[in-house]
């Protein structure tokens, strides 16, 4: 056999430990864990038991669930705000709750304008501050975080939801994942935000964006009794307060770029319970209408999840080469140059790497069509990793909505 061949036999190896081996993170079934019943209902319980004999107090619905306070970090939001804040605001929650938007530096009316949909929407009741710029050692979001959570926290709510300017939750998503938080005992709930996939490039590269998250750090992994991965999605995050007071967040993570990771990481190091899902009832509304706009959404980080090492960079490199771009290559070299070897190794790689592409577009209602481009999309990915790096070391390192931050700490492993 030629070299082909055994490179094309490599990554048909590699690609059945994958399907097999890899948590079956192509799985798109872990989605938010249904409470057998209503989360209010279950803390009275274990209320009463704690108690005397007497018989205790008679208590509304809205005393049997627990107080949240909504922090939404935003910076120059004024384009999603009207698609993403009215769905906060009118949650279906049985319980005490709020909203604290956080404008951080905007200059495009944020502020002003989520105090007029709060006029015009009603519901939950919206607060807006403006911390000012950011402390040195901070980034943006976890400066906007640090000072909605402490204006919440001095508020008393059990539960924090740490969500996006640019994510719509469906009525009933916040009392589906206190909920899912009460009933499993979990002190950290996170949801996979359904991504806007519309244009030509949203339908060639976000759902392998979430695709390539879920075999970094698979789902199930991160969901066992003993969990060999950790992990969250920032967009819509439900944490205890108690434990976000433990782990020291956001103080511990202040520089991470890659902030949820970071947030997951700490959690557990403080003990904390963590479930990570694909969400049914949370979108992002964000548009990535043009590959620029996706370039750069995944160069800022992809460096960072790298640590910053050229090492690891090299081998992530090599690793995309061999799992996504060899089969293809296989496949047609071995047909036209009668390699019968490398061309079934590849033909039969590049035919696992679609089918373990198909859940994903299906969970994003796309065409099957798309599974056999995904070699085309990991070579896009590949270069923006590339391109991560030489912004990093050029200093102009994560940037986002005009500030940069040139050599920001990745996730860390403490």
């Amino acid at each position: 056999m030629d070299t082909l061949a055994w490179f094309a036999l490599g990554s048909l190896v590699v690609w059945v430990w994958l399907l097999l081996g890899q948590g079956f993170f192509w799985r798109t079934d872990q989605r938010l864990p249904r409470a057998a019943g209503d989360a209010g209902g279950r803390r009275s319980v274990r209320g009463e038991r704690r108690g005397t004999d007497r018989k205790p107090p008679a208590r509304t619905e809205q005393d049997r669930w627990p107080r949240v306070a909504v922090v939404v970090p935003a910076r120059d939001e004024a384009g999603v705000l009207p698609s993403s804040l009215p769905s906060l605001l009118t949650q279906d929650y049985p319980g005490v709750a709020e909203v604290i938007l956080v404008d951080d530096g905007s200059t495009d009316g944020t502020g002003r304008l989520a105090a007029k949909l709060a006029a015009e929407h009603g519901g939950l009741p919206l607060t807006v501050v403006s911390p000012g710029e950011p402390e040195p050692g901070w980034t943006g979001k976890l400066w906007a975080l640090r000072n909605g959570m402490a204006l919440a926290r001095a508020r008393g709510p059990e539960f924090l939801l740490l969500t996006d300017a640019d994510i719509a939750h469906e009525p009933d998503s916040l009392r589906l994942l206190v909920s899912a938080a009460v009933e499993n005992e979990l002190d950290l709930v996170s949801q996979m935000a359904r991504l806007r996939v519309v244009s030509f490039w949203e339908r060639l590269v976000v759902p392998a964006f979430v695709y390539f998250f879920a075999q970094l750090y698979p789902f199930r992994w991160i969901n066992r009794t003993r969990p060999l991965a950790t992990a969250a999605a920032g967009g819509c995050v439900l944490l205890r307060t108690e434990t976000a007071v433990a782990a020291d967040v956001p103080e511990a993570i202040r520089q991470a770029v890659i902030d949820d990771v970071s947030l997951a990481r700490a959690v557990r190091r403080a003990g904390g319970r963590i479930w990570l899902g694909l969400a049914e009832r949370v979108d992002s509304v964000r548009p990535y209408p043009g590959l620029g706009e996706l370039w750069r959404m995944v160069a800022r980080s992809a460096y960072a999840q790298l640590r910053h090492n050229p090492a690891l960079l090299v081998g992530t490199a090599a690793g995309l080469v061999l799992v996504y771009l060899v089969p293809p290559v296989a496949l047609v070299a071995g047909v036209v140059g009668g390699d019968g070897v490398a061309a079934w190794a590849g033909g039969a790689a590049w035919a696992v790497m679609a089918g373990t592409y198909t859940p994903m577009l299906r969970y994003y209602r796309q065409p099957l069509w798309l599974a056999p481009l995904l070699p085309f999309t990991a070579f896009l990915y590949l270069l923006m990793t590339v391109d991560s790096a030489v912004r990093h070391y050029r200093g102009v390192g994560a940037a986002w909505k005009g500030r940069t931050y040139a050599r920001p700490e990745a996730a860390q492993d403490r």
